[in-house]
């Protein structure tokens, strides 16, 4: 009985000890390791294997091993019912063999074992579904087999809810690792260089030059009009660059008060001014590795002028409030619509930081210096506004030849809003001419002014009747009498056609 009794205590010390070692880590080979350590120093079970199912393969690999060799246990694997360990995985059933050495099933194969001492060997089973395990060691004693047994499914019970958590916590991992890099591959779908839009000999000089400085972290300065896509060039720059998968993070600067502009970009401390009641982290600091798009760079105060070049030269900067100096590594890739060689000349921008700035500079066209990409623009945009409205949305060749005449003070921005105000205002999804009219833009559009449309081939299939007299009459400066000798018809002919058709004539 004595021995029982001190049996008994010393596998209660030993539950204790395991299960301080299952709630230190998360990592299944660490863990194990520890818990075969624990049953050799405190239970008597020595030489311990540990084994789990590689859930890809369907074989047992070697989680941990004790008193063995790790660098041979590595390339040991067992399938089902090989040998006693995976008959133990089989059968889900604990084995108990008084003398390793009378064990046929035996294999050896670990160099592990004592031939002259028992085995245990019990499945480690989570909930109630088949084993995922083994864990095996070898009693100091012949003594008591039955009562050691207990005691090892004991400890598999517990070694199986950290592997059960530990499996979580990897498929949780994944399924974020995979979600992260789902979203990284859609978001350079959408911010692909074709993405960006436009053919003409200015268009394709940004591409060049937002291809070249994509590989680099060269500071980017983006310049040109509001509206003409500055903050998709930006996207394009850093998805298109090696920090692709670090974060991203965008400021207006021109959307801040200027007292709250430096607490934005630099963070501040606990206490640094009304309102400040906890630390925070600035959009610097959170874009560190990876790029910062600051828009508007232009409509910044010179205190945060100041500050930004310290950070564009040094990568380094205090939050308010704060004294301990913090390091980035951040690109920056700013943009402006201000003319900022005026700017340094009235001492409204830092001259050393417009140099600091302007290392790489883009210029991007105004759209009404590019018309000749407005039917692609037009048509990209279409496309996009039918994902958005979830139905069939198409724009027609009378519709664009409007909007190519028009100058487009607010660009890209304002193309595709008016866009999307005619495909809303479209009950078949078709955006032609009269839709376009109806929005108002026609009554804008002075006719002396407007850019050279191209032709359209009277003789297309693929124009209806009312595209083809529409087309006419445009080629012909809508003088009737001149677009019915265009279409082989008579002035009679042609004015029927305007009327059944519901043209709408203008005067020029």
């Amino acid at each position: 009985m004595a021995g029982h009794s001190s049996l008994v205590e010393a596998e209660l010390k030993a539950l204790y000890q395991v299960s301080r070692v299952l709630s230190r880590s998360l990592n299944l080979r660490e863990t194990l390791q520890g818990v075969l350590h624990e049953l050799h120093e405190h239970a008597g079970m020595e030489r311990g294997l540990a084994t789990l199912l590689d859930p890809d393969g369907g074989e047992l690999f070697i989680g941990a091993v004790h008193s063995g060799d790790p660098a041979r246990a590595e390339t040991v694997r067992y399938r089902p019912g090989e040998g006693v360990v995976g008959t133990i995985l089989e059968l889900g059933q604990t084995v108990v063999v008084e003398r390793i050495a009378e064990e046929p099933r035996f294999l050896g194969r670990l160099q592990l074992y004592n031939p002259e001492l028992p085995f245990i060997g019990v499945p480690i089973r989570v909930g109630d579904g088949a084993p995922v395990g083994v864990l095996a060691a070898q009693p100091a004693t012949g003594e008591l087999l039955g009562e050691r047994a207990q005691f090892m499914e004991m400890v598999a019970n517990l070694v199986a809810q950290s592997v059960r958590l530990s499996w979580e916590v990897e498929r949780e991992r994944r399924d974020l690792t995979d979600e992260r890099d789902r979203l990284r591959r859609v978001m350079r779908g959408n911010y692909g260089f074709d993405k960006i839009v436009g053919h003409t000999p200015a268009m394709r000089r940004v591409f060049e030059a937002v291809r070249q400085v994509a590989k680099w972290n060269t500071t980017v300065l983006l310049r040109g009009e509001s509206g003409t896509g500055k903050e998709l060039i930006a996207n394009a720059i850093h998805y298109n660059s090696p920090r692709a998968n670090r974060a991203f993070i965008k400021v207006n600067c021109a959307a801040l008060p200027d007292n709250l502009l430096e607490s934005e970009l630099f963070g501040h401390e606990k206490g640094a001014f009304t309102g400040a009641v906890s630390q925070r982290k600035g959009r610097f600091e959170q874009a560190d590795g990876g790029s910062l798009f600051l828009d508007e760079i232009g409509e910044t105060p010179p205190r945060f002028q100041a500050k930004l070049l310290r950070v564009l030269q040094e990568g380094e900067f205090e939050r308010v409030g704060g004294s301990k100096t913090l390091k980035v590594d951040v690109r920056i890739i700013a943009a402006t619509n201000r003319d900022l060689e005026a700017a340094v000349e009235a001492g409204e921008f830092r001259e050393d930081l417009y140099y600091r700035l302007n290392v790489m500079p883009i210029v991007i066209p105004p759209l009404r210096e590019r018309p000749e990409d407005i039917p692609d623009l037009a048509r990209f945009l279409v496309g996009k506004i039918a994902k958005q409205q979830g139905r069939p949305v198409e724009v027609t060749d009378s519709a664009i030849r409007i909007l190519m005449r028009h100058a487009w003070p607010g660009n890209v921005r304002e193309l595709e809003n008016l866009l999307e105000r005619a495909a809303i205002m479209s009950a078949e999804g078709v955006i032609d001419r009269d839709v376009i009219t109806m929005t108002g833009l026609e009554d804008e559009t002075p006719l002396t002014s407007a850019p050279a449309v191209p032709g359209i081939d009277l003789k297309d299939p693929g124009l209806d009747e009312r595209e083809r007299v529409i087309a006419a009459l445009e080629q012909a400066g809508w003088v009737q009498a001149k677009a019915a000798r265009l279409l082989g018809m008579t002035p009679r002919q042609i004015a029927y056609r305007i009327q059944t058709l519901k043209i709408k004539m203008r005067t020029i």
